[in-house]
């Protein structure tokens, strides 16, 4: 368990995590309208062929948001498992404890400044 965290600061994040995790889930539910995915495919083919069309790039841009919305949900989900399991605040990488202050800016990270510059130039070179 990391202790590095004050119970004020664990706290603070807690509630951040849960601030998150709602106002993520509320998006994702008014961008669906309470449609799942398939519905929403049968809609899109349902329509005139010329509106499918023009509405095409609006579309991929939607998808693409709620992939990401979809994603940073999950993230908040883990974080706050890992709250709740005493694993949260250290990084997944090297075991080291994750500042505060990253944590605030990004509650649900899950390494170091570190270990993250690191593993985004591993993405890029992969890229």
């Amino acid at each position: 368990m990391s202790t590095h965290l004050t119970v004020g600061q664990r706290a603070l994040l807690e509630a951040e995590l849960q601030q998150r995790q709602r106002a993520l889930a509320g998006r994702l539910a008014a961008q669906s309208g309470g449609e799942s995915r398939a519905e929403q495919a049968h809609e899109v083919l349902a329509q005139d062929a010329r509106e499918a069309a023009q509405r095409e790039g609006e579309r991929e841009v939607g998808v693409a948001l709620t992939e990401l919305e979809e994603r940073e949900l999950s993230e908040v989900r883990q974080a706050l498992a890992r709250l709740r399991e005493g694993r949260y605040g250290r990084c997944s990488a090297c075991g080291c404890d994750i500042p505060f202050e990253r944590l605030k800016a990004e509650p649900q990270a899950l390494r170091c400044i570190g270990c993250e510059a690191e593993a985004e130039a591993t993405r890029r070179r992969a890229g």
